[in-house]
């Protein structure tokens, strides 16, 4: 099926690009999201007319998603979740639960924006994408710890404490 993209679309191509796609892809998705219309003759004419219409409200869009960019860029959030000894997770880290400890951190993403490959199933620190729009994409870091001291030693803020610490040689002894 062949259709004009409406918006910037990755790995389809720009605004204004006619493409051919397949017929699941542009009814299923692009069509009911508003990214593209049947390229047909009459939709050709009424795009060329609304060409700087919409060119200029994707601007505005991004220059607000760049705005949104600067606060959001490398910041990290904490998620606390029950995991075995070896550090994997008794089920998983997705893209809603990463969206929702922004939302609880005052920073409103939608879990469509949130670029997870597949989800997160080990505690650690991780790096995952947010696409604030099309052409304007952050790194953040997400935190996933048993525990807020956990996430705090995995961050760096408090200096690891394991058991037994204290033993051992002392001050001056060699090994």
């Amino acid at each position: 099926m062949q259709i004009i993209l409406l918006e910037r679309v990755p790995k389809l191509g720009q605004m204004g690009d006619v493409v051919k796609v397949k017929d699941g892809y542009a009814r299923n998705f692009l069509i009911p999201k508003g990214k593209a219309v049947r390229a047909t003759e009459q939709a050709l004419a009424e795009f060329a007319k609304r060409r700087v219409e919409l060119e200029a409200r994707n601007l505005q869009r991004k220059q607000e998603a760049q705005a949104m960019a600067v606060r959001v860029d490398g910041q990290s959030v904490t998620v606390l979740r029950q995991a075995s000894e070896t550090g994997q997770l008794y089920g998983s880290v997705t893209a809603r639960d990463i969206a929702e400890a922004f939302g609880a951190a005052g920073i409103k993403l939608d879990r469509q924006q949130v670029r997870l490959d597949q989800p997160i199933k080990t505690l650690g620190l991780h790096s995952v994408i947010v696409a604030l729009h099309p052409e304007v994409e952050v790194t953040v870091t997400v935190n996933v710890a048993r525990s807020p001291e956990e996430a705090d030693i995995q961050a760096g803020k408090l200096p690891p404490s394991g058991p037994g610490e204290g033993e051992g040689l002392e001050e001056g002894e060699a090994a």
